[in-house]
C-alpha cells in the first residue's frame, strides 16, 4: 500500500530531528521507533543523506556531525601552543617497543609531529586518525597501523562498527585519547560513535590518557565518555587552581603512576584470535608476506 506523500515527509522529518538529538542511531533501533521495515528506513537514510542532513554509516546514520563539526583543518589553526605543550606531556610518556593508541583529533596530530621530529624507537601506533598516520608512516623505526572502519572526510578519522571491532583485536600499553569537554563528572565528546570506539580502546588498554587544553574546561557535549576513574591520567595545559574550581581531581594530572607501565603488552600476546574461521595453509602460501605484530596475535 502506498503511504501519502505528506506522511512519508513528517516521517522523514522526524527521523532527522531524533538523528539530531541522539547524535547516532541504528537501523534496528529507527525500525522499531517507527514501526517500519529495514529496507524502508534505508530509503529514508538515503533521503536524508542526499539532502545533506545526515552521514549514513554501516547500520546506522551519524546526524551532521560530519557536516557541521569543524573540520580538521580548521580546528588544527586553534590553540596550537597548548596543543603542542600538551603533545610534548604525551611524548615525554612513550617507551620503545610499545603498542601506543593514537586518537582521532589535532592534539594527537601534534603528538604525531613531535614524534616525526624524534622519533621513539621501536613504536608501533595504531590509529583511526588519517593524518597521524600519513605523517608517521614514512618514520623509520615507527610501524603504523589503521583501523578499519568508515572514513568521515572532513574529520579526517575512521568510525563505526568495524573501527570498534580492529581496535578489539589489539591490546595496547597506552592510549592517548581527545575529547571536547571535562568536568567534575567526567570526560565528553562529540558523537557516539566517537565514544564507542574510545570505549573500545580503553578496555583493551594497560594506561590510558586523555589530552585536553584549557578551551575544554567546564565544556560538556551530547555524549558522556566516562568518570576520572575510567581513567589513568589527564594532560592539559588548564592551571591546576582552575581544575580544582571545576572540581576535576587534580591527581590526575600527576604522571608518575602512568609512567610505571613496563612490559609492553607486545611482548605479552593476548589470547585471542582475530576470525572464529581458521585461515588454512597461511604458513605454506609463499605469497603471504605480511608479519602481525605479537600484540595483534
Amino acid at each position: 500500500m502506498k503511504v501519502a506523500k505528506h506522511v512519508v515527509d513528517a516521517r522523514r522529518r522526524r527521523l532527522a530531528e531524533m538523528l539530531q538529538r541522539h547524535r547516532y542511531l541504528g537501523i534496528a533501533d529507527l525500525c522499531k521507533e517507527f514501526g517500519i521495515s529495514e529496507a524502508t528506513v534505508r530509503r529514508d537514510l538515503v533521503f536524508l543523506e542526499k539532502s545533506n542532513l545526515i552521514t549514513r554509516t554501516y547500520g546506522g546514520a551519524l546526524a551532521d556531525f560530519n557536516l557541521r563539526f569543524p573540520s580538521f583543518r580548521s580546528r588544527r589553526t586553534a590553540g596550537t601552543a597548548g596543543k603542542r605543550a600538551i603533545a610534548q606531556m604525551a611524548y615525554e610518556l612513550l617507551r620503545p617497543e610499545s603498542v601506543v593508541y593514537l586518537d582521532a583529533g589535532t592534539t594527537v596530530f601534534a603528538l604525531a609531529e613531535a614524534i616525526r621530529g624524534a622519533p621513539v624507537r621501536p613504536l608501533t601506533c595504531v590509529t583511526s586518525n588519517l593524518p597521524a598516520a600519513d605523517l608517521l608512516a614514512e618514520v623509520e623505526g615507527v610501524d603504523v597501523h589503521l583501523l578499519g572502519g568508515q572514513l568521515l572526510r572532513r574529520q579526517s578519522v575512521l568510525l563505526g562498527d568495524d573501527a570498534c571491532r580492529s581496535a578489539s583485536f589489539w591490546k595496547f600499553d597506552l592510549a592517548l585519547l581527545g575529547a571536547e569537554g571535562m568536568t567534575r563528572e567526567g570526560v565528553w565528546n562529540s558523537s557516539p560513535a566517537v565514544v564507542a570506539l574510545q570505549k573500545a580502546v580503553i578496555a583493551n588498554s594497560k594506561a590510558t590518557a586523555v589530552m585536553l587544553d584549557r578551551s575544554k574546561l567546564g565544556h560538556t557535549t551530547s555524549t558522556f565518555l566516562g568518570g576520572w576513574d575510567s581513567l589513568t591520567a589527564l594532560l592539559t595545559d588548564t592551571p591546576i587552581e582552575d581544575l580544582k574550581s571545576e572540581g576535576i581531581p587534580t591527581y590526575m594530572t600527576k604522571l608518575e603512576h602512568i609512567t610505571s607501565y613496563n612490559e609492553p603488552a607486545s611482548l605479552k600476546p593476548k589470547a585471542k584470535k582475530l576470525s572464529a574461521k581458521p585461515v588454512e595453509n597461511v604458513e605454506n602460501n609463499e605469497n603471504s608476506f605480511l608479519t602481525l605484530p605479537t600484540s595483534l596475535l
